[in-house]
């Protein structure tokens, strides 16, 4: 486990750079990590990243099927947002482990 400062913060992340404690997070820390990923977040990336948290730390598993059922994005916008592996990026991004669904 490494330690990184973001957002003016130290937080833990594992080695993929996924955070350890999702009570960390802040959207001041989502933010600087998405620029760090070449995205600039949008209140459409914080009500998707609200969600994610929302429904991962409810101890729900997580599908790109089910964020594109959530009545905030569709699969397509959902791709938009975050591109390359949505999930994977969108979780990251919102402070939670990286989902089991994703390699």
């Amino acid at each position: 486990m490494a330690e990184k400062v973001i957002a003016g913060r130290t937080i833990q992340v594992n080695d993929e750079g996924y955070m350890t404690n999702p009570s960390e997070w802040t959207r001041e820390i989502a933010a600087e990590m998405a620029k760090e990923e070449g995205i600039t977040l949008t209140d459409k990336h914080y009500a998707v990243l609200e969600y994610i948290r929302e429904k991962a730390l409810a101890g729900e598993t997580l599908t790109i099927r089910k964020i594109g059922s959530s009545g905030i994005v569709d699969l397509k916008e959902f791709y938009q947002l975050f591109p390359g592996g949505p999930l994977k990026l969108a979780s990251k991004l919102a402070g939670i482990p990286k989902p089991t669904s994703c390699v």
